[in-house]
């Protein structure tokens, strides 16, 4: 498997003879200029994680994408005018060899007075590699078999303990942060020194932001 970290949430994944491309977002630059696209999944409807502005630009380089949604987020797509397939959740979708399945369903929670929107994690793998888990915006769907875990690091709605516990819970070889873009370098540091002392057993912290195409 072949990771980009294009920036915050936003990763460029190669895997299968697929290219897919999750949650650019208005924190992410660099997305715009990528081509040969099979899919652009989206995990839920918050600006970080889609950007309704520059993705027509996106589309309209890679004809051939399909656009997979969690499914309040493809009706606000839709509305405007831009076409997604609401994803479902645990049903797979073919990439290529590379299989794609949603899991969780719910953002989580920021403030009890701030409505819950839907949130769909996204499960990457394909045969022979190793299975990729992309939670979007929720520590809520615990996943087996998970090798390599995109973390959220900061977050409104996530505390630092509640982080260290979901990679503790997934378990995976290998983690790697994403969601970091309201941190300052320094700030980002320290979250990461904090949580290396926290890993699961065995488990390496990788960091590939700024590192351009990582085979993993």
């Amino acid at each position: 498997m072949r990771i980009t970290h294009i920036g915050h949430s936003c990763l460029l994944v190669e895997t299968g003879g697929a290219r897919i491309l999750t949650d650019p977002g208005a924190f992410s630059e660099g997305f715009e200029e990528l081509t040969g696209l099979d899919a652009i999944a989206v995990t839920h409807q918050h600006i970080d994680h889609l950007d309704t502005d520059r993705l027509p630009a996106l589309l309209a380089a890679n004809p051939q994408a399909v656009v997979l949604a969690e499914p309040e987020t493809a009706a606000i797509m839709a509305r405007a005018g831009i076409e997604a397939k609401p994803l479902t959740l645990e049903e797979p979708v073919k990439l290529a060899e590379a299989t794609l399945t949603a899991v969780g369903g719910a953002h989580a929670e920021i403030h009890a007075d701030i409505p819950l929107i839907g949130n769909m994690g996204l499960q990457v793998s394909a045969p022979g590699d190793i299975t990729l888990f992309h939670p979007g915006d929720s520590y809520g769907a615990l996943p087996s078999g998970i090798d390599l875990l995109a973390l959220p690091l900061n977050a409104p709605w996530a505390k630092f303990s509640e982080t260290a516990n979901f990679a503790r819970a997934i378990a995976p070889g290998r983690l790697f942060p994403i969601h970091d873009a309201l941190l300052q370098p320094t700030g980002r540091e320290v979250y990461l020194r904090n949580l290396s002392g926290l890993l699961p057993a065995g488990a390496q912290l990788i960091d590939l932001a700024g590192e351009g195409p990582t085979e993993i």
